[in-house]
């Protein structure tokens, strides 16, 4: 990956601050692929984990303890395809954070809150699941 414009002139992210974060060089080709790439990772996390909820949700045979969590782990890694993918993905893609201060930090708020929820459903999935097969009733 270039930082280079042709005439090797260092392009900044911020133009007016010699010290701001080097702006990455891609082709468009490239550029287009990763956005392709990214929109239908995000696109499909969040389809796929919507089902997964709406299904949980309007059936009353689905609706025990297990499936509860799953439900849990469905919204939050609903809200991983919502927010954290595409903010990831823009981030990657620019290398520069065009969002300013105040989003900055309220995205990694979010990114430890949506993916400390991920993480803590699986760990209590897990646990219920070796408990119903190390004590089962």
């Amino acid at each position: 990956m270039a930082y280079e414009t042709e005439d090797h002139e260092t392009q900044y992210c911020f133009p007016a601050i010699n010290s701001s974060c080097i702006k990455g060089k891609r082709s468009r080709h490239e550029y287009n692929i990763m956005y392709v790439f990214f929109s239908l990772l995000s696109a499909w996390t969040v389809f796929l984990n919507l089902l997964v909820i709406i299904s949980i949700s309007h059936f009353k045979k689905l609706h025990t303890p297990t499936n509860l969590l799953i439900l849990s782990l469905a919204v939050a890694d609903m809200l991983v395809g919502l927010i954290v993918i595409p903010v990831e993905a823009i981030k990657l893609i620019e290398t520069c954070w065009y969002f300013g201060n105040a989003l900055c930090g309220l995205f990694i708020i979010i990114l430890g809150l949506v993916l400390s929820a991920s993480l803590s459903n699986l760990i209590v999935i897990a646990a219920d699941r070796y408990v119903a097969v190390s004590h089962p009733l």
